[in-house]
């Protein structure tokens, strides 16, 4: 399978998403860590998604797609399939377009998130446990009743949308020498790449997932994506079996690396993160923090942002992040 684009996004795409969300998502605050700075010796700054509006990123693509469709696609409505922030974030921009949402949702999606959804006004369809699952689930139903399918990472709207976070983060810190984004299907890694690379092309663009989801990083090395059997990990917004074939390119083209990382040190991300900085983050998001826990040398000597996708934490995981070291 081939991507349905062949060129990509440009800092041009992602400067017109950020016009057309503007009033709409929040410019989220580069906040410091002097903490773990000083323990890793570096600088660390928290691209912080986590206080966007529905708790992630995602609203920043899904408003950019959904200011693009033309008034009669709007009127039939809009269908996604995810594992939960995308679906929170289409339901968000629906309703402020007064449009149908519907979002199908793993069968495993966290409560918050299924709640979340709900009460921004999609109507949530429970599906399987794998994004390929849901993904056939949606299409079947957009194709039955005449729906728009915004998908959560594949499509130039959504990542020049994603991609208002790394312009973000190379006009409030030039002089940054790495930043991190986490992978689920690789459209806020592609973005981010898109507007750092423009804009700072010295500076180090690195993509983070889950050792137990490595899609991105078996794509590379396989020179293009591939279907995992299945994926094992606490990071619930980083387990696509498959990353997109256009993000993909932009990986390709623009990533200077994949950073696999364990849940251990995920799980030890989200406790700093929340002990620290008072910061409540998913642990999906804390990935990009595990990395550097986990390679010091990434840190040492450098300017490190990092991007904490989202803050919409399961219920379930706080009791783990009261267990080992604060």
């Amino acid at each position: 399978m081939t991507s349905a684009w062949t060129e990509l996004v440009t800092l041009d795409d992602v400067r017109a998403a950020a016009s057309r969300i503007d009033g709409m998502a929040l410019r989220t605050p580069l906040l410091p860590f002097p903490e773990l700075s000083e323990k890793l010796g570096g600088e660390i700054r928290l691209k912080c998604e986590s206080l966007q509006k529905t708790g992630s990123f995602k609203m920043r693509g899904a408003l950019n797609f959904l200011s693009q469709l033309p008034q009669a696609e709007l009127d039939r409505g809009v269908i996604t399939y995810s594992s939960g922030n995308h679906a929170q974030a289409l339901a968000f921009a629906a309703r402020e377009n007064g449009v149908r949402a519907v979002a199908v949702m793993p069968t495993t999606a966290a409560e918050v998130k299924i709640d979340g959804a709900r009460r921004l006004g999609a109507e949530v369809v429970l599906e399987g446990t794998t994004s390929i699952q849901r993904k056939t689930r949606a299409e079947a139903m957009a194709k039955e009743e005449g729906l728009t399918v915004v998908p959560p990472f594949e499509h130039p709207f959504i990542i020049a949308g994603q991609g208002t976070v790394g312009l973000e983060i190379a006009q409030e810190w030039p002089e940054v020498d790495l930043v991190l984004a986490p992978i689920g299907g690789g459209g806020l890694v592609s973005g981010t790449a898109v507007a750092v690379k423009a804009l700072l092309p010295r500076a180090t663009v690195l993509g983070v997932e889950a050792k137990g989801a490595p899609t991105m990083h078996a794509a590379l090395e396989a020179g293009g994506p591939v279907t995992l059997d299945g994926t094992d990990t606490i990071a619930d917004g980083l387990k696509p079996v498959r990353v997109g074939d256009y993000t993909y390119l932009h990986a390709q083209d623009l990533l200077d690396g994949v950073v696999l990382v364990d849940d251990d040190a995920i799980l030890e991300a989200t406790r700093r993160l929340l002990h620290d900085r008072k910061l409540v983050v998913e642990v999906s998001g804390a990935a990009v923090v595990g990395a550097l826990l986990s390679d010091p040398s990434l840190t040492r000597g450098r300017r490190v942002a990092v991007v904490l996708s989202g803050g919409n934490l399961d219920r379930s995981v706080h009791n783990q992040l009261n267990e080992g070291p604060s």
